[in-house]
């Protein structure tokens, strides 16, 4: 079992950054791959970054590419997510998630734990 806790979240003005943490309780969390993904109002859940066990391998969906950077500390047990130039459209709950696999997965069908949630909200 692993428990994932999300924070990081809040209000920022289009154009600003936040980072996001994603603290993960298990002793084997350098061998998962990890995941961001988000659900706006009204809208489905979306993939947004993955990262591979290694933190080697990188994936984005095209919305966050040049702006969302995942990467993980496993010392910390920790993944985060710097978002730059956040825009309005960025507004949703992000939760992060893993996977057992060791590589970058887009769906979130392969992902086998999930955090909460935070909130980020952007304002124009």
């Amino acid at each position: 079992q692993v428990q994932l806790v999300e924070s990081g979240g809040g209000l920022v003005q289009a154009g600003g950054s936040l980072r996001l943490s994603c603290a993960a309780s298990g002793r084997t969390f350098n061998t998962y791959a990890m995941g961001w993904f988000r659900r706006a109002p009204g809208k489905e859940r979306e993939f947004v970054a993955a990262i591979s066990w290694s933190g080697g391998v990188t994936a984005y969906a095209d919305s966050a590419k040049g702006r969302f950077a995942i990467s993980r500390d496993n010392a910390k047990n920790t993944v985060y997510l710097q978002m730059n130039t956040l825009k309005p459209e960025d507004t949703a709950i992000y939760y992060c998630a893993v996977s057992i696999g060791r590589t970058v997965y887009r769906s979130e069908r392969q992902y086998d734990y999930w955090g909460q949630g935070t909130q980020v909200t952007v304002s124009s």
